[in-house]
């Protein structure tokens, strides 16, 4: 059974592990979106209204700021919500935390620290639900991680610690630094890129009891390009089980093939259209049976089940 954060408040527990909607609003093109503080309020409001209440943010993508900027229009939606932001990359020429010479990547505790202080600045919040390591880092330590994670517990400022785009190696290296910890590994996962199922980390999740989230789970749009044969056949695959479990559109069948599996896993929206998320929304009602799921996995790989 699913215990909401205000029921957890009722008991007097410690909200240490926040829950987070099925499906996770992402942010990362919202300045490109072009819309007005007010209009990106009006947004986050009815993306709220719909039951997504998990957002998708990263310091790279340039999103807190304007996310912030519309969240101080009306403060009290904050407490509606579960924040996930990212840190560790630092771009060649990008703000004051990656203004350097050579693209990279930084997991060291001051990095984590301060990119995190600039997080909550931008969002104009005090706390993040989640904070993840956006990309592994080959100098990591994984005990200075797991410092840097204690620390922003400890502090109040972070509730919850995950990876993204980790290996199965560098993820159990991490795991076992913070002590079994991590709560996700936000990795990509469409009918057009399976890899991840296929190298074993939805297995691992599974075993650990971690939720993966997906991102790019339309494959970037290029899904609905349909420029390439596999994707002829994952769309012509997608289009019979549309009829068979009477979905609206071909969406919902891609949401509903990853709400499928084991492992529990959180697709993330990219999108700015409202419709679109209230699409993505209705999926979760929409159960494949296994051989409706086999069928759209046959269409990718382009050979039946051995």
């Amino acid at each position: 059974m699913t215990v909401t954060r205000a029921q957890m408040a009722n008991r007097g527990e410690a909200l240490h592990s926040p829950e987070f909607s099925r499906i996770i609003a992402g942010f990362w093109r919202v300045k490109h979106w072009g819309m007005s503080d007010q209009t990106l309020l009006a947004f986050i409001e009815r993306v709220l209204e719909l039951g997504i209440s998990s957002m998708d943010h990263a310091m790279v993508y340039g999103s807190e700021e304007p996310f912030g900027k519309a969240l101080a229009l009306k403060p009290a939606l904050r407490s509606e919500m579960e924040i996930i932001t990212k840190c560790g990359i630092r771009p060649q020429g990008f703000g004051e935390l990656g203004a350097q010479a050579v693209n990279h990547y930084d997991s060291s505790k001051e990095h984590i620290i301060a990119s995190l202080e600039n997080s909550l600045r931008m969002l104009q919040t005090d706390y993040v639900d989640l904070l993840l390591i956006h990309r592994p880092d080959f100098l990591m330590r994984a005990e200075e991680v797991a410092e840097a994670f204690e620390q922003l517990k400890a502090q109040g400022k972070v509730r919850a610690f995950g990876v993204s785009n980790f290996t199965l190696q560098q993820f159990e290296l991490l795991q076992a630094a913070c002590g079994g910890s991590l709560i996700t590994n936000q990795v990509e996962f469409s009918p057009l890129n399976m890899q991840s199922l296929d190298e074993g980390l939805l297995d691992q999740c599974q075993r650990h009891g971690v939720g993966p989230m997906l991102w790019s789970c339309l494959a970037g749009g290029a899904l609905f390009k349909v420029e390439t044969e596999q994707a002829r056949r994952v769309v012509a695959a997608l289009n019979t089980v549309k009829e068979e479990v009477n979905a609206d559109c071909l969406e919902q069948v891609v949401y509903a093939w990853t709400l499928a599996l084991p492992c529990n896993a959180f697709p993330l929206l990219g999108t700015s259209k409202i419709e679109r998320v209230e699409q993505a929304v209705k999926s979760e009602k929409i159960k494949l049976n296994r051989e409706q799921w086999y069928r759209i996995w046959e269409a990718s790989k382009g050979f039946p089940v051995p």
